[in-house]
Parts: structure tokens; C-alpha cells; sequence
């Protein structure tokens, strides 16, 4: 399902776990600490909280579109801790929070080819920003801890908004902070609900990318293209701006493509 834009893009939203970073092997560890925490040490429950979160144990990886892939922190609270009353909700998610901030940054894995990419599409004249489903907090710490923080406009998290992903009020915020229309931004994640977003929002692309969790098959009805990764996403636009945008089916990656 294209996105109905189809004007020069000026701006480039990119989701930020499984997109900037890898996801699995940054998140694996922290996310089955926080559910011993959540166990009270009893590891059969907390691997038993991590599946139910998502965590494919035979596949070794997150699903696509999981609650831990996709969701927020309080989403994470809801599924693990549905005893709690609202006010032990707020403090867990207070305390997860704070934690992710901390160990999310301290041990964040960018993707390959993370600072070369985006530097060339600074230097291709692109404004770049973040949006999250993680905090803003959380974002701001990885960012600054890779090294990215002046490559990016606009950093936003599901907290800075009335409504995360896939609702548009993070890329309306970006094109608010911007001045960029909506139709001259693409929006680049590795989850259906980054996608969504896009089509919620008016962008002029929805770019799936195949490095974080999700499938080609996962992505590919509410994709405008599909990369292997963002280390593509240079030599798309410069070709995109030169001819007319090929379908997606064109543009989908060879088995042997990135995954």
C-alpha cells in the first residue's frame, strides 16, 4: 500500500530500535533483567514474561509487531504486571524507564554503516530526526552514546506525544518542528507500526527496513520500498530523485539481501 505523497523529500523520520540499532543484540539482555526484576528471580517466570513479551526462543530473536518490538515501556507494564493499581503502574514505569535510559545507551549496537549513512544524507541535504515508541529520554542518552546527536534535527519518544505509534502525532511533531510538510518526509522503520504511522500521517514514503524484526511479508503491504537496512537508503533517494520510484516489488532485497 504506497504512501499518496509522491513530492521531493526534504526530511527523513527513522525509527530508532531495529532501525539505528540493533535490536536484539541490545535489547536481549536488558529486557530479561528488567523481567527478573518483574519475576522476583524465579527465571522460569521471567523467560515465561520475556515470550509472552514477544522473545521467539527458538528463533532467538523478538517477533516483529511484539510488545516488546513495538510497544512502550507502559504497554510492557500493562502485559507484565496487570495486578498492579495505577499509581504502581506509574512507578514501574518510572523505574523500567529510568533503567532503559541508563543500560539502553550504555550498551546500544548501532547498525552497520549507522554514521557514514546518515552523514551522507546530511551532506545530501536531508533533515533527519528520531521517533520512538521508547522514551525521549531513552533516545536523547543512545544517540548522544553513538555518537549521533548533531546528525539529528528532532528527537522525539512516545512520551513526547499524545499518542505513539502508530497514531501520527510523532511525524506531525517532526514536520511541525521542521516546517516540512508531511508529503516531503519518509518515515523509515523496521515494524508495521512505523509504516503506519506514515500512512496516518500524510508522508511522502513509508521505508521498510529488514535489519530489526519483522519480514519482508510483514512489511511489504504498507511499504513504499523495502531495504535491507538504512546503509541502502543513500543510493535509493539519489536514484528515487533521478527517475520516477520503481514499485515495491522491485525494490525488495534478493535472499541473499539483508536481513
Amino acid at each position: 500500500m504506497p504512501t499518496a505523497g509522491s513530492s521531493q523529500i526534504r526530511g527523513i523520520l527513522f525509527d530508532k530500535d531495529g532501525t539505528l540499532v540493533d535490536f536484539n543484540r541490545t535489547w536481549f539482555g536488558i529486557t530479561m533483567e528488567l523481567a527478573h526484576k518483574a519475576a522476583d528471580g524465579d527465571e522460569a517466570r521471567a523467560r515465561a514474561l520475556v515470550e509472552a513479551g514477544g522473545y521467539d526462543w527458538e528463533m532467538e530473536k523478538f517477533r516483529g509487531g511484539s510488545v516488546i518490538a513495538a510497544g512502550t515501556v507502559n504497554d510492557i507494564v500493562d502485559l507484565w504486571h496487570p495486578e498492579l493499581t495505577i499509581e504502581e503502574k506509574r512507578a514501574r514505569i518510572s523505574a523500567y524507564n529510568a533503567y532503559a535510559v541508563q543500560e539502553g545507551s550504555r550498551r546500544a549496537i548501532g547498525i552497520g554503516g549507522l554514521h557514514v549513512t546518515l552523514e551522507a544524507l546530511v551532506a545530501q541535504g536531508f533533515v533527519l530526526g528520531i521517533a520512538t515508541n521508547d522514551s525521549e529520554a531513552g533516545a536523547r542518552a543512545t544517540a548522544e552514546a553513538l555518537g549521533l546527536t548533531a546528525l539529528f534535527s528532532v528527537i522525539i519518544g512516545y512520551d513526547s506525544v499524545a499518542r505513539a505509534k502508530p497514531h501520527a502525532d510523532q511525524l506531525h511533531l517532526f514536520a511541525a518542528k521542521t516546517g516540512l510538510e508531511p508529503k516531503s518526509i519518509a518515515m523509515v522503520g523496521d515494524n508495521a507500526h512505523d509504516l503506519e504511522m506514515a500512512h496516518a500521517a500524510g508522508a511522502g514514503l513509508a521505508i521498510g527496513v529488514l535489519s530489526g524484526n519483522s519480514t519482508l511479508d510483514d512489511l511489504a503491504h504498507l511499504s513504499d520500498a523495502i531495504l535491507g537496512s538504512i546503509a541502502e537508503l543513500p543510493q535509493f533517494l539519489e536514484k528515487r530523485a533521478e527517475t520516477r520510484p520503481l514499485p515495491v516489488a522491485a525494490l525488495r532485497p534478493s535472499p541473499q539481501g539483508g536481513g
